[in-house]
């Protein structure tokens, strides 16, 4: 009689299975392979909802995100949750040897805890928001960055960018109506919030005035402005102020202001994304503190 063997087959099956899903894994966490559309890509249920998170805490991802918050001493980590493809190119080493909880996962249990949208890169980093930062600290800063509602995180972690890349001392922003320190902030500045103070004011205008004080020039972009943003320098002191897309800065900021200015475009096109104008404000506010 011969023996059946239908159940190793499909033990065998599975089993391979398994290999070939962790090898493509570990080919798109090296980005060797593309992420599928979100149309394509594994459906979570229908009631997935964030993790709710305490008032202290911060979930993290991202390789380069996650790295400089690693690097960062500032930082308090809770845990880590890693893929250990991930943990290699971050070259974590030890795991058992890190000075905090670490949790080998994969990536479909980082896809369950934060959702869908999510490019995490098989790496999740819980944490504790950084530490809150004074104005008086930016008394030495020669350029320092204000946003008067900008609500995008995309956007807001992109401007964290540009103001590192430009040696900014600060990005501040008002609490309402501007993101808080997330994942999707941290992930879309790359590392950048790490590096520069993240400051949450309650009221623009009475910071805008404070500066005064510490010796700033506040220079308002707006559309409108009388002249040119480059011709509007003055002092050894820049604090440049933006508005949101399509509202632009409110009335109140627009009257408190030192000075407005605009950035002429010869182009067919007069307007930017806002991450592009405090991008290109920053250079020209460079130029000038080095003349």
């Amino acid at each position: 009689m011969s023996k059946d063997k239908s159940g190793d087959k499909s033990a065998k099956d599975s089993h391979y299975a398994t290999l070939r899903r962790a090898h493509r894994d570990a080919r798109r966490e090296r980005g060797e392979i593309p992420t599928p559309r979100p149309d394509k890509r594994r459906k979570l249920p229908a009631d997935w909802k964030p993790p709710a998170l305490a008032a202290d805490e911060v979930l993290l991802y991202g390789l380069h995100t996650v790295r400089a918050a690693l690097d960062n001493p500032d930082r308090t980590i809770i845990r880590l949750s890693v893929t250990q493809n991930a943990a290699v190119r971050l070259e974590l080493g030890d795991l058992s040897a890190l000075p905090f909880p670490v949790e080998t996962v994969m990536p479909q249990d980082l896809d369950r805890a934060l959702g869908p949208d999510a490019i995490h890169q098989g790496v999740m980093l819980e944490t504790r928001p950084l530490p809150h930062r004074k104005l008086e600290a930016l008394s030495d800063c020669p350029l320092i960055l204000l946003l008067d509602q900008v609500t995008d995180p995309h956007n807001v972690g992109a401007i964290m960018r540009s103001a590192v890349a430009f040696e900014a001392g600060a990005l501040i922003t008002t609490m309402r109506h501007s993101p808080t320190e997330s994942g999707v902030l941290a992930k879309s500045a790359s590392g950048a919030l790490e590096l520069i103070p993240y400051i949450q004011i309650t009221n623009l205008a009475d910071t805008i005035e404070e500066l005064h004080g510490l010796g700033f020039q506040t220079i308002g972009l707006d559309s409108e402005g009388p002249q040119p943003l480059e011709d509007t320098f003055s002092g050894a002191k820049i604090a440049l102020v933006l508005g949101s897309e399509g509202k632009g800065l409110r009335q109140k900021t627009r009257q408190t202001v030192t000075s407005l200015a605009r950035l002429d475009m010869p182009g067919a096109i007069k307007s930017l994304n806002v991450s592009n104008a405090a991008a290109i404000a920053m250079y020209a506010a460079r130029q000038h503190l080095k003349a």
